[in-house]
């Protein structure tokens, strides 16, 4: 990789001359950032497109190459691209859907706004893979009709479809007026019966971990209803029945729904898996008892779902402040509560309905009034630690000096912190040292610690302090790693 080239392309003050050079000489890595350049003409991009080849499709994609820039016969990938965004014409999808590549053919089948022939022919394609795809896409009345299709793939991808009909999605789910499925990816490419062994390693690995089929295409089916479960125009009264299903995937995604009976809602709250419970937590279609029943949950994931809930009383996300981990973001309740709510949980005397308001970046000026400070512990008081130390969670010393240090010593950096020894109490206040500051409340050292490690004086700068053998104390120079031992010495012993 050039790197000076790559830093030029990415620069914006780059005259256009020195630009035309830079994509005469341009490669992979440099066209990326050229392509990415806001001040690129369309001269340019062609330029670019012609230079590099792999550049026409993010081209295509930002506007910068039109279909009179492109060739559909020469680059079939741009012209895709053009496609997808709607700025080729439909000639160019019947070109493409005879295609003898089927990643080009699959590709055309999720381009939207395609010709009515046009998806008619890719549905009708003999490679499953475009069919299925074309599935996905279409619109409800061939989507009604592939849902009879012999594969059950292509009906899994008509469950998926948005477009697809009610009806049509609830005979999916519920198998009634539709013949049975007489194949699958499964029994395509193995044997059937046949089960993966979701800890055996294949070589091929082009089937899932779950994948199985004994004759009734059992893993793709189980896909398919996931996909009904997750679709929004499924009807509701098709999906009841899974409240109490096997598989657990399938209750998770019924959880999710917005639509069902409270009755499935209240099934769904004693569910044994905690992923059901949690993902019924964060449903916003479910009540105010469901969601205090779920905030007592024994599980922390189950309980953390509540919290972002965005109809959850306040009292209740209070309590779940205070020992539930919920991130350090600005949750949904919190954000749309009234003027009278802020101002009642910035004045609490709890500091976790005080830490929920803080989040907010709109707060009236009586509200964003900082709180009394919570009383700091003796233990972590600044001015009682040793001189020299500092832990990671302590405050920043005022000017760089530690406390106690007479002469202005910085304090340790953290490489130097491992060269300190590990006795006990070190990072205790110690209540006889020299360098605390008068009025400064101290407590005796602890009796683990040795008595002279709270007797002696401010380190000198740039010193460190270590045991040794002969003395308590020995001054050394600081050194970054670790020191090296002596080489061992060798004797050789002859008889």
């Amino acid at each position: 990789m050039n790197h000076l080239l790559c830093g030029l392309a990415a620069n914006d003050n780059l005259p256009s001359s020195l630009l035309d050079r830079l994509i005469a000489v341009a490669d992979a890595e440099v066209a990326d950032p050229l392509a990415d350049r806001a001040d690129l003409s369309r001269a340019q991009a062609v330029a670019l497109a012609a230079r590099v080849a792999e550049s026409g499709v993010p081209l295509a994609y930002r506007g910068r190459l039109t279909a009179a820039d492109v060739d559909p016969v020469a680059r079939p990938d741009v012209a895709l691209a053009l496609l997808d965004t709607g700025a080729a014409p439909a000639a160019w999808a019947r070109l493409l859907a005879a295609d003898p590549v089927v990643e080009h053919r699959e590709k055309l089948a999720a381009c939207p706004g395609l010709p009515p022939d046009v998806v008619e022919t890719l549905a009708a394609d003999p490679e499953i893979r475009v069919v299925a795809e074309a599935a996905l896409w279409a619109p409800a009345q061939v989507a009604a009709r592939l849902a009879a299709h012999p594969h059950a793939e292509v009906r899994r991808m008509v469950g998926a479809n948005e477009a697809t009909p009610p009806s049509v999605l609830e005979a999916l789910v519920t198998g009634d007026g539709l013949p049975a499925a007489r194949h699958c990816l499964v029994c395509d490419r193995r044997t059937s019966p046949f089960a993966h062994d979701p800890h055996g390693l294949r070589p091929d690995r082009d089937l899932p971990p779950w994948a199985s089929c004994d004759g009734a295409h059992a893993s793709t089916t189980h896909d398919l209803l996931y996909a009904a479960l997750r679709n929004p125009t499924t009807p509701a009264g098709a999906l009841v029945g899974f409240v109490d299903h096997p598989s657990h995937l399938l209750r998770r995604a019924l959880a999710a729904r917005r639509d069902l009976p409270p009755s499935v809602y209240e099934l769904l709250a004693s569910d044994p898996d905690p992923g059901v419970r949690a993902g019924l937590a964060e449903n916003p279609a479910i009540g105010d008892a469901l969601i205090r029943a779920l905030a007592g949950d024994d599980c922390h994931d189950v309980r953390r779902g509540p919290a972002h809930h965005p109809g959850v009383p306040l009292d209740v996300l209070t309590r779940l402040a205070r020992g539930t981990r919920i991130g350090a973001t600005l949750l949904p309740r919190i954000a749309a509560a009234s003027l009278a709510e802020v101002e009642a949980l910035a004045g609490s005397s709890d500091p976790a309905a005080r830490m929920l308001v803080a989040q907010r970046r709109d707060l009236p000026a009586r509200s964003a009034t900082p709180s009394p400070p919570t009383p700091t512990p003796r233990w972590s008081s600044p001015s009682l630690r040793t001189p020299g130390w500092r832990s990671r969670s302590s405050a920043p010393w005022p000017a760089g000096t530690a406390p106690g240090s007479s002469r202005g010593s910085r304090p340790i950096p953290m490489r130097h912190r491992r060269c300190w020894p590990n006795w006990p109490g070190t990072n205790r206040p110690y209540a006889r040292h020299s360098g605390s500051s008068p009025g400064t409340t101290t407590q005796p050292p602890r009796r683990s610690s040795p008595a002279w490690t709270t007797r002696h004086d401010p380190l000198p700068p740039g010193t460190r302090r270590c045991r040794s053998r002969s003395s308590p104390i020995s001054w050394r120079a600081p050194t970054c790693g670790r020191r090296k031992r002596p080489p061992p010495t060798h004797r050789c012993r002859t008889r």
